[in-house]
C-alpha cells in the first residue's frame, strides 16, 4: 500500500492538474496541437513531484543546513535552496522532442509545402475590380472609430450600458451587399452575468462605415456569448461539442436578415505534425439556442463572410512570396521573394516593434475580400502589385501594379491637410476610369473623420481631399482629366431636337443639366463641361451627340 498509495495520489494530481488547464484554456484533444503536449509534459512533471513527495522525497525547496564551525565545533545553521532535476528527465525530454517535431515541420524542411498553402492566381486589375465596385462597397472605417460610434450609441441607452459592455471585437461584413461592421454587447463583469443569464444579451451594434453611423439593434437574448461564463461561454461551449478540433478566430456576424450568429474556424496543421495551417471549414452556433452547424469548406453558406481571418491570409501568401524558390533563397538571394504590406507596431507603440499585416475591406460579389499591397522585401516603400482575397472562400488574387505603398500614399494624404494633423487611416483599393486608386479617410485626434482621401496609385502626388466619398472622387476625376469621358461601349448618337424645358439640379455640389425635348426625352450634361448650354432657352433648336448616360455635344442650331 505505501507503494501504490503515492503512485495514486501523483495519477491523481496530475489529471487535476490537466482537466483544470483543459477546462480552463478550452485545449484542443488533437496530437497536431503542441499546446496538448506541452500540457502532457507538465502532468508529468506534476505526477513525479506529487509521487516523489508522497514517498517523503523533497527535490526542491529552502532548506535548513546545521554546520559545525571553528575550534569549539559551534553550529552555525543556514538556510539553502535545494533542487534535483535529475529525476525530471522525463518531461524534459517530452519537451525536446515536442521541439524536435516542430522543426521537422519548419520551412526549413518544407519551403516549397508551405509555398503551396495559398493558392494565389494572376488577375487583371481593369476588368476584376471594375467601377461597379465602387465607393459604396469600400470599408474605410477602422475599428477604433467604430468602437468610439458603437461606444456612443450604447451610451445613449441607460437599460443597456448599466449592463452590458460593446465588444471591441468588430467584425466586417457584407450585409445585402453593402460593407458594416457589428459587435454583439458583452456581459460587463461576472455579477451582470449572474444577473442577466436567464435573459441572455438583447442586441448587438452594427456600424455603417460608409455613412459613418452606428444603430442598436435588438434582438432574441443570447446566451452563448464569449462575455458568458463556465459552460454558457461560448469558446467552451463549442469545445464540449467538439473536443479535437482546432477551433480559432470566434467572431460575431448576422445573416442578411439580422439573426446573430457566432463563427469559428476549424484549422488543421497540413505539414508533419506542427507545421503549415489552413482552414478546412467552421462552425456556425446560434446563441440564442445554442443549435450548432458544422460546415466542410465548400459548404458554408454565403451569408458567412469570415472564414479565413485576413492575419491568416497574409501569412500564407507570405509563405507563398517568400518560399517558392526555397528557403535558402529566402535568406540570401532573395530572388523572386515578397510579402504583403506590413508596419511596424513600435511606429504607434514604442513597446512593440514587430512587424505586422495590414488590409482593408472590400465588399465585393457579395463576400468580403481583404485588400493589400505586395511589396519585395528589400524594404523600399513601393508596392509591385496587390492581393484581393476572399475571407469566406480563402480565394485569392494578385494584380501586378506597380506604385507607392500604403503608407506613402497615406503620407501623401496627410500632407495635403498638414496645417490640421489629421491621421489617413489604412486605404482601400478602388478603380477610377482605369485608374488603380487608393481612398482612405483621415481622423482627426479625437477619432471622428473629418475628410476623404484619393490617392492615385502609380503618381502619389495627385491627391483630393472632401468632405465626402462622392465629391472626392468627383475632384479627383478632374484631377485626372476623366470627367465624362465615352465608355467605348456606349455608342453616341445625334439627333435635333427643340427645347421643351431646361433644369438645373445640384448633385454632390455640382451643377448638372437636365434638357427636355418636344418629344419629352431627356439629356443630361453637367453645367462645367458644356458651358455654353446655360445660354439656351426654351424653344431653341440645338443639335446633341449623346450616349446612353449623358451628352457629348450640344450645339445651338442658328434659325
Amino acid at each position: 500500500m505505501k507503494k501504490v498509495l503515492p503512485f495514486i495520489l501523483g495519477l491523481l494530481s496530475a489529471l487535476l492538474v490537466g482537466g483544470a488547464w483543459v477546462l480552463l484554456f478550452c485545449t484542443a484533444l488533437n496530437v497536431h496541437n503542441p499546446e496538448l503536449w506541452i500540457l502532457g509534459a507538465i502532468m508529468l512533471f506534476v505526477f513525479i513531484f506529487v509521487f516523489r513527495l508522497a514517498k517523503g522525497k523533497k527535490d526542491f525547496g529552502w532548506q535548513i543546513i546545521h554546520k559545525k564551525t571553528g575550534s569549539k565545533g559551534r553550529t552555525k545553521k543556514h538556510t539553502k535552496f535545494n533542487f534535483s532535476i535529475k529525476h525530471y528527465f522525463a518531461p524534459v525530454a517530452l519537451l525536446a522532442l515536442v521541439a524536435l517535431i516542430g522543426a521537422v515541420g519548419s520551412p526549413f524542411f518544407n519551403a516549397t509545402t508551405y509555398a503551396e498553402i495559398l493558392k494565389v492566381t494572376d488577375s487583371d486589375f481593369k476588368s476584376d475590380l471594375s467601377e461597379s465596385v465602387g465607393t459604396d462597397s469600400i470599408a474605410l472605417m477602422d475599428t477604433a472609430s467604430a468602437q468610439m460610434l458603437g461606444d456612443r450609441e450604447i451610451g445613449a441607452l441607460s437599460d443597456v450600458v448599466s449592463q452590458f459592455d460593446v465588444s471591441y471585437n468588430y467584425t466586417q461584413i457584407d450585409y445585402n451587399g453593402k460593407p458594416i461592421k457589428v459587435s454583439a454587447l458583452g456581459y460587463a463583469g461576472f455579477f451582470k452575468w449572474i444577473n442577466n443569464k436567464e435573459n441572455g444579451i438583447k442586441g448587438y451594434v452594427t456600424v455603417d462605415p460608409v455613412s459613418m453611423s452606428a444603430s442598436f439593434e435588438k434582438c432574441d437574448g443570447m446566451k452563448y456569448v464569449p462575455s458568458a461564463y463556465f459552460f454558457d461561454n461560448a469558446q467552451r461551449y463549442l469545445w464540449t461539442k467538439y473536443p479535437t478540433l482546432m477551433l480559432e478566430n470566434l467572431h460575431f456576424e448576422i445573416d442578411e436578415n439580422g439573426k446573430p450568429f457566432y463563427i469559428t474556424s476549424i484549422v488543421e496543421k497540413t505539414i508533419a505534425l506542427f507545421g503549415g495551417k489552413t482552414v478546412v471549414g467552421c462552425i456556425v452556433l446560434d446563441p440564442v439556442t445554442g443549435e450548432i452547424q458544422k460546415y466542410d469548406l465548400k459548404d458554408i453558406p454565403n451569408w458567412v463572410d469570415v472564414v479565413f481571418s485576413g492575419d491568416l491570409i497574409c501569412r500564407q501568401y507570405n509563405w507563398y512570396g517568400m518560399y517558392q524558390n526555397g528557403y535558402f533563397n529566402s535568406l540570401f538571394a532573395k530572388k523572386g521573394c515578397k510579402q504583403v504590406t506590413t508596419y511596424t507596431a513600435g511606429e504607434e507603440e514604442s513597446y512593440d516593434e514587430t512587424p505586422v499585416s495590414d488590409y482593408g475591406y472590400v465588399a465585393k460579389d457579395g463576400d468580403i475580400w481583404i485588400y493589400t499591397g505586395v511589396t519585395s522585401v528589400n524594404g523600399d516603400s513601393s508596392n509591385i502589385g496587390f492581393l484581393l482575397a476572399n475571407e469566406r472562400t480563402g480565394e485569392s488574387r494578385y494584380y501586378t501594379v506597380a506604385g507607392a505603398d500604403e503608407k506613402s500614399a497615406m503620407a501623401a494624404a496627410e500632407g495635403e491637410v498638414q496645417e490640421k494633423g489629421y491621421q489617413a487611416s489604412f486605404p482601400s483599393l478602388i478603380n477610377v476610369d482605369g485608374n488603380p486608386t487608393y481612398i482612405m479617410v483621415l481622423k482627426d485626434s479625437g477619432g471622428l473623420v473629418k475628410l476623404y482621401a484619393a490617392v492615385n496609385v502609380e503618381q502619389y502626388n495627385l491627391v483630393t481631399t472632401a468632405s465626402t466619398q462622392a465629391e472626392c472622387i468627383t475632384k479627383y476625376k478632374a484631377l485626372l482629366g476623366t470627367e465624362e469621358k465615352e465608355e467605348p461601349s456606349q455608342k453616341s448618337e445625334t439627333a435635333t431636337v427643340t427645347v421643351a424645358s431646361i433644369k438645373y439640379i445640384d448633385i454632390d455640389g455640382n451643377t448638372y443639366i437636365y434638357l427636355i425635348d418636344t418629344e419629352e426625352n431627356i439629356y443630361k450634361a453637367k453645367a462645367s463641361s458644356h458651358e455654353n448650354m446655360l445660354l439656351l432657352s426654351e424653344g431653341d433648336t440645338v443639335e446633341i451627340t449623346h450616349n446612353e448616360s449623358s451628352i457629348v455635344l450640344c450645339k445651338k442650331i442658328e434659325k
